[in-house]
């Protein structure tokens, strides 16, 4: 494996205005590393970074709370970890601000799954490595409508505050809050500044009436999820509650 890059910069010419110095590069060197079992290992680096990896890792084994099941990406209209993660992004953002419904990520963003048993913070940033913020979207029902169809079509999304039946890659029965979808009215969406911005292919989402971002990155919301969960002496135990379903 070979690696190039910039190596050094050398500034060999001093030219002094004044009372001060100022420095100019005029000749640079570029260097060829090949990083194979022949390199040798520098105890220096290792020495100036160890202290900084052992703090790292302390805080990325801290014990956050505990899940009673395996919350899995299993293959149909709704999953145990998407139902977790929806949920979870919803509970904390409603602290915040009032919305209709969310969809946080989709099937696609959910990175890693979570194992029976001890939540770390790693555990949550192996689910969501980005720093991806909560937006509020005011969309039209028109819009929602273009977002309730991708769900549908791409065989239901983690979300929250949403129920629907697919038929024929079709969303119906659709219930919001409760509530039956009406196109003529106006919703208010959770969802993430990546989806929002068009990621992951989402329709519905481009042109809101309103866009506000919350303050609140999607991965802080679920670490806190998890921490008020424990704080509160409960563990993690998502269902499958059939909010999506396959007609």
């Amino acid at each position: 494996m070979k690696i190039f890059k910039p190596l050094l910069y050398l500034a060999i010419l001093a030219t002094f205005f004044g009372c001060g110095k100022r420095y100019s590069i005029v000749r640079s060197a570029r260097g060829e590393y090949h990083i194979d079992s022949t390199l040798t290992l520098d105890s220096g680096i290792v020495k100036t970074y160890l202290p900084y990896k052992r703090k790292m890792e302390a805080q990325m084994n801290a014990v956050l709370g505990e899940s009673a099941v395996a919350l899995e990406k299993e293959r149909g209209t709704e999953s145990l970890l998407g139902n977790f993660y929806a949920d979870a992004v919803a509970s904390e953002a409603r602290k915040l601000f009032s919305f209709d419904f969310t969809i946080p990520t989709t099937k696609g963003g959910l990175r890693n799954e979570i194992p029976k048993g001890k939540i770390t913070l790693s555990t949550i940033f192996e689910l969501m490595p980005f720093e991806n913020e909560l937006v509020l979207l005011k969309l039209k029902g028109t819009d929602v409508q273009q977002l309730l169809n991708f769900i549908a079509a791409s065989n239901g999304q983690p979300v929250s505050g949403l129920q629907m039946t697919i038929s024929d890659k079709k969303p119906v029965n659709l219930l919001i809050n409760g509530k039956p979808f009406n196109v003529a009215d106006t919703y208010t969406v959770l969802t993430s500044d990546y989806l929002a911005n068009g990621g992951d292919n989402t329709k519905g989402l481009a042109t809101p009436l309103e866009r506000k971002t919350i303050g609140l990155r999607v991965r802080d919301a679920l670490v806190n999820y998890v921490k008020n969960q424990t704080a509160s002496g409960k563990v993690i135990n998502a269902q499958l509650d059939g909010r999506i379903k396959e007609n």
